[in-house]
């Protein structure tokens, strides 16, 4: 999927992610793991960026899955990558 791509794959620590298996696939397969302390959604930007999502669709009445989906998908396209960067560098460390 991401061919010769440098990147750091970032977890929830959920145990299906934590598996021994998935821990050997990752490191068979050359995918560095972002350390991670565990229940710690507030240092994900990811969840922050979420929450712009939603407060952007409060007054959205999709009608069915598909429209959700849809005003999901144009939501998060209309978000400019400024604004992702902001909550990037706005994580500690």
């Amino acid at each position: 999927l991401f061919k010769d791509a440098d990147f750091m794959f970032q977890q929830d620590l959920a145990p299906a992610h934590t598996a021994k298996s998935t821990k050997s696939w990752l490191n068979d397969h050359g995918v560095g793991v972002l350390d991670w302390p565990a229940n710690s959604p507030d240092l994900n930007p990811t969840e922050n960026l979420w929450g712009i999502v939603k407060r952007k669709m409060r007054n959205k009445r999709p009608k069915n899955a598909d429209e959700l989906k849809a005003t999901v998908k144009e939501t998060w396209a209309s978000t400019p990558p400024q604004q992702c960067h902001r909550l990037i560098t706005s994580m500690p460390r």
